[in-house]
């Protein structure tokens, strides 16, 4: 993209990208591509999003730039990503849709109802369930040492979803480290039994920050709100930090 010279160890791939059309014949990049690849070169915007189900894990996204937004999504057991431009109208219809957020008759629910256990009980739990050695969740939750509730709310799952957001922060400019700020929510996907938000361990979470003893709450919250939390994910404008400016040729 940058037109400097590519080194030898890198022909192969080079020649790969000439043959599938992303190289035209004066070793530039194709028209059509540069605004997805100028985005992904530049971000200011990152969101990710990890949904853990029955056929496994599938991570998507979207990637947004000064000019352009491309959301991209993957099959189960694929590695390869569509990318598809967006608009900034439709950014929050594109996520929400990944994660198959939609009303149903839980959208009703009107009250406080949470789970408080720990990350030990609630691995011991999927286990039972996915074992299929328990059928009632009571006795799920007497073999797990969980609250009862905890059963029947992940005997419904249907997936897990978790969604980040990361972006150079104006604020965080100055402070150490690498000026990133990171905003993200994790939600269970129970079916009849509704959409349960994770409260705790709180996100973002890091490696080696959650082990079993680390505790769990869970709330139980509607696809409108979540619709709103995946809005307020999206950092505003006074939020991000100026962009790189082009540095003059010497």
């Amino acid at each position: 993209m940058e037109e400097e010279q590519i080194p030898e160890e890198l022909s192969e791939a080079r020649s790969e990208l000439r043959e599938s059309g992303i190289l035209d014949t004066d070793e530039k990049i194709s028209a059509d591509l540069y605004p997805l690849v100028a985005t992904l070169m530049e971000p200011r915007v990152i969101v990710q999003v990890e949904i853990s189900g029955s056929q496994g894990v599938t991570r998507s996204g979207a990637v947004i730039g000064d000019d352009f937004i491309f959301t991209h999504e993957t099959w189960p057991g694929d590695t390869e990503s569509e990318y598809v431009p967006a608009e900034p109208e439709t950014l929050v219809w594109a996520l929400a849709r990944m994660v198959d957020l939609h009303r149903d008759f839980t959208d009703e629910f009107q009250g406080d109802d949470v789970i408080v256990s720990t990350m030990g009980a609630f691995d011991d739990v999927v286990t039972h369930i996915e074992t299929g050695r328990y059928e009632e969740p009571g006795a799920v939750a007497e073999a797990a040492n969980a609250p009862v509730r905890l059963a029947e709310v992940l005997s419904q799952l249907n997936c897990m979803w978790r969604m980040t957001v990361a972006w150079k922060d104006r604020d965080a400019q100055a402070a150490p480290g690498n000026g990133l700020a990171v905003a993200a929510l994790a939600v269970w996907d129970c079916g009849i039994e509704g959409y349960w938000l994770r409260e705790l361990p709180a996100e973002p979470v890091t490696d080696g920050q959650v082990d079993r003893s680390s505790e769990l709450r869970v709330r139980r919250t509607t696809a409108r709100e979540l619709w709103q939390m995946i809005t307020d994910l999206l950092p505003d404008g006074a939020q991000l930090a100026p962009a790189p400016q082009a540095q003059p040729a010497s």
